[in-house]
């Protein structure tokens, strides 16, 4: 494996992600995952307002039957989340929102507005932190997404939710993480869909496209993707980077997927349909929306019908069955 993937590094994007393919039993021993046992409120206030786009095409709820708090899923700084919840009616579906950043950076503050939309329109929503490259190499993303999650769940009664009924939303960096737990060994229990905005599906296809001749955010991709499997190069730790790579993942148990792309943005769409035709092999749905034009993440969210089609895609995966 550490020499096919190297020798493949300069054949080109789409040829680096399939080589991986080509080696099914080489998968990364997940980090183990300890549930909490309890949850801790660390603010009782809203968070400030972001610049993301608000969603408004359904009937929403009262502002005033929805709480928010801070909570701790984790004991380090960045294990936090916003929880939204309703405090009148059955219980709701939940959203998952996972901000982007290039795996080093970015906030769960930049999807408050996100996060509100989707309260409004009904759901509970957590908006979580993750631990940033910088504090964590993958899979620690991955890990801490997974326990916001079992953290949520084992305190559905408490925010009204349907602890089997929920999906994930993630920006950029964050669709990676999103579609990384979608793809988590055979599936998370109650999980009904993954949306990935500008998902970087496959960073070792960004590493081939950030070399010589790539653009600025093509370059920056491929350092950070570097710096997210701990600063070694897919030469020096093929392994890493193989876990990194969601289509590698796929299994029968996968949730379905949508990602939206722009046509021409520096995460092209090509990634995702390297994901979409791993999980038609298992039988798992998996929808590519492309828009023109270059808008990455939350600009491409506020592109003209992409987030009505989300939350149109969502609704159905939430009221389906499976």
């Amino acid at each position: 494996m550490r020499k096919a993937v190297g020798a493949a590094i300069g054949v080109g994007a789409l040829t680096l992600a399939v080589i991986l393919f080509a080696f099914p039993g080489q998968r990364a021993v997940p980090e183990a995952v300890k549930s909490p046992v309890a949850v801790k409120t660390t603010s009782t206030t809203s968070p400030a307002p972001s610049h993301q786009p608000t969603p408004t095409t359904r009937p929403l709820a009262s502002a005033s039957d929805i709480k928010v708090r801070t909570v701790a899923y984790g004991s380090g700084p960045r294990q936090r989340m916003d929880v939204w919840w309703h405090t009148k009616g059955p219980s709701r579906p939940a959203v998952f929102v996972i901000h982007g950043g290039w795996w080093s950076g970015g906030d769960k503050k930049t999807m408050t507005t996100v996060s509100r939309s989707y309260a409004r329109l009904g759901y509970t929503v957590v908006n979580l932190d993750y631990r940033l490259s910088g504090d964590a190499p993958w899979p620690a993303q991955r890990t801490d997404t997974i326990a916001a999650i079992a953290a949520a769940r084992a305190h559905a009664a408490r925010y009204n939710t349907d602890p089997d009924r929920y999906v994930l939303v993630g920006f950029s960096a964050g669709g990676h993480i999103a579609a990384a737990v979608g793809t988590y060994e055979n599936g998370l229990p109650g999980l009904r869909g993954v949306v990935g905005v500008s998902p970087v599906i496959s960073p070792l296809t960004s590493y081939a496209d950030g070399g010589e001749g790539g653009s600025h955010d093509q370059r920056k991709l491929r350092t950070t993707a570097t710096a997210l499997a701990g600063g070694c190069t897919p030469s020096e730790c093929p392994d890493v980077w193989a876990s990194m790579e969601v289509s590698e993942h796929a299994s029968a148990g996968d949730a379905p997927m949508l990602d939206v792309h722009s046509q021409d943005e520096f995460v092209p769409p090509y990634q995702s349909e390297l994901l979409q035709q791993a999980l038609k092999t298992y039988g798992v749905p998996m929808s590519i929306k492309v828009m023109p034009g270059t808008q990455h993440s939350a600009p491409l969210y506020r592109e003209k019908g992409v987030a009505k089609a989300v939350e149109d895609w969502i609704a159905a995966r939430l009221e389906s069955d499976r």
